[in-house]
């Protein structure tokens, strides 16, 4: 029997995508654009943009957001990690992780909460949210 299967041999039931960002984020609390935004600007969130080229290309960028790839996610957040940005400093740190429409984004915070990142949170509608409430993107 695999190490993965379970004593009894019953694998639990599949859990669609729908469930699992339900159950990701009633363990934290995400962020409007507007609230991201004013948090940037007095310095108390780092804005982290995991959008991948060709959307940020068409769409812009929000100034003074950190651009990383979701496959670099926590290798450049934690602050433990060889490989980190300069800005990962700290657990402490509030991070506000955002892609285009904030489904992403949700998954990658549930990741950076399990390296220690406990004030890491989402934005709500992602990039196109941020567009929208009018927020600068160059």
């Amino acid at each position: 029997m695999s190490a993965s299967v379970p004593e009894g041999g019953e694998l639990p039931p599949p859990v669609g995508i729908d469930e699992l960002l339900e159950r990701v984020r009633a363990g934290y609390e995400r962020i409007e654009a507007r609230e991201a935004y004013e948090a940037a600007r007095a310095g108390d969130a780092l804005l982290v943009d995991i959008r991948y080229a060709a959307l940020r290309d068409r769409d812009g960028l929000v100034p003074g957001a950190v651009v990383v790839e979701r496959n670099e996610l926590e290798w450049r957040l934690d602050p433990q990690g060889s490989h980190r940005l300069p800005e990962a400093t700290s657990h402490a740190l509030r991070v506000v992780v955002f892609c285009n429409e904030g489904y992403a984004s949700s998954l990658a915070v549930q990741s950076l909460r399990q390296l220690g990142l406990h004030r890491a949170t989402d934005l709500v509608g992602g990039f196109q949210a941020w567009r929208e409430a009018g927020l600068p993107v160059e």
